[in-house]
């Protein structure tokens, strides 16, 4: 009888594991979006300080993300299991929150050009310079980091937990505990290496002068001249994951919208399989980019009255 238990016991958690391999891929999935502005928000708040600060910088970040999500977890779990209409509510509060951010992202890169230039000028003669301290300016920006991370852990557990709804409570512990700790990881690790690849290609080009070989020496400036490349890209890739997973979220846990986009796919969804599979894609960036508009324009407008009514 207890050797019968004990391969009873074995074959659950075999079925629990398997569930739990099963549903976080699912997850995965569906936070992909997510990740890729994660990913470029991240790289960008963490570059520009020292080359040899790069990698603590990275690390103090990470930390800072391992406890976002030691903390909005339990949170999610717990207003899943108690207040589940507050989840929806939230998924919706982050998806609208998401749109702005891009929004303003884009209207501050297409209005703020010339101050750009000027932080980035000012960074790179700071960091030149050996004589000043630049801790306080690391401090500030694994601060501003770790900030933007929560509002995007937040993100990925909600709609991580939003994809296992039916599943045991031990098995959404286990999914969301999964989630979160395999995507930090491949967060910060690709972060990592981004941050590092100009460094790589200064090594080989170096490398290259010593030992006379034109194959390092061509990689070497390959890399140096693809990193920026490559932060410019995910920036990009960011920014329309944005729209992207916003709008997404916002079509399908509002009835209003979801009835409305539908409504206006359907004659699109007979005129072959590309406009089938681009129409509802396309459908639900506009619903992002148009929810981030406007309320970027409500913020915009309630921030300007509070400071009229202050003066």
């Amino acid at each position: 009888m207890a050797g019968l238990s004990l391969l009873t016991l074995l074959d659950d958690i075999v079925v629990v594991l398997d569930d739990v391999a099963l549903m976080s891929k699912v997850a995965a999935k569906k936070t992909a979006g997510v990740l890729g502005d994660d990913l470029a928000l991240n790289a960008q708040q963490v570059s520009g300080v020292r080359a040899e600060r790069e990698i603590p910088v990275v690390w103090a970040v990470a930390k800072g993300s391992f406890l976002n999500k030691a903390i909005i977890v339990p949170i999610a779990l717990i207003l899943s299991a108690f207040l589940p209409t507050a989840i929806t509510v939230l998924l919706v509060i982050g998806g609208i929150y998401l749109c702005f951010e891009g929004t303003e992202k884009i209207i501050h890169s297409l209005f703020s050009r010339h101050e750009n230039q000027q932080a980035k000028q000012a960074r790179k003669e700071a960091n030149a310079n050996q004589g000043i301290d630049l801790v306080d300016l690391e401090h500030s920006k694994i601060k501003g980091a770790i900030r933007t991370d929560f509002i995007l852990s937040a993100e990925i557990v909600v709609i991580a937990l939003g994809t296992i709804p039916q599943a045991s409570f031990l098995t959404q512990i286990l999914v969301l505990s999964t989630i979160a700790i395999a995507l930090t990881i491949f967060v910060y690790g690709l972060v990592a290496i981004i941050v590092k690849l100009d460094d790589l290609g200064l090594y080989l080009i170096s490398s290259a002068q010593q030992n006379n070989n034109k194959f390092k020496n061509i990689m070497g400036e390959f890399l140096i001249n693809a990193a920026p490349l490559l932060m410019k890209f995910l920036v990009i890739v960011g920014t329309i994951a944005m729209f992207l997973v916003g709008g997404g979220i916002i079509v399908h846990n509002v009835p209003l919208v979801t009835d409305f986009i539908h409504h206006i796919e359907q004659p699109f969804l007979n005129m072959g399989a590309l406009l089938e599979y681009i129409t509802p894609t396309i459908l639900t960036g506009l619903v992002g980019m148009s929810a981030g508009l406007l309320c970027f324009l409500s913020v915009t407008l309630a921030s300007n009255l509070l400071l009229s009514l202050k003066k």
